[in-house]
């Protein structure tokens, strides 16, 4: 008896730009739901566009049409692994001490 093997559809995370703007407004709509503002990441399955996330608020939109509550959960965790303010620097990785920065005043 063959075995048939079903492919996941890789998924591709990215910060969104200006030429997203329309395929943004195609899936609010679809999400009956408002654009979220801000910094914007969004998850691209087989090159459509199926959820987008405001990565500071956590407000999101996703294809209803489609199973993305995972797809979903990455963009979370995606945009937690950005967060610039728990990014720590080059030398705070290396374990090393920066010297004070002289005064000016």
């Amino acid at each position: 008896m063959p075995t048939t093997a079903t492919a996941s559809p890789s998924v591709l995370i990215r910060a969104a730009r200006g030429s997203d703007g329309a395929a943004l407004r195609k899936l609010a709509a679809l999400d009956s739901a408002t654009l979220p503002a801000g910094r914007l990441l969004i998850a691209e399955t087989d090159g459509d566009l199926v959820a987008a996330l405001d990565a500071e608020s956590g407000a999101h939109i996703a294809d209803p049409f489609r199973p993305t509550a995972d797809v979903v959960a990455l963009l979370k965790l995606r945009a937690d692994g950005t967060d610039v303010a728990r990014r720590r620097g080059l030398a705070e990785r290396l374990g090393l001490r920066l010297a004070p920065r002289a005064s000016t005043a």
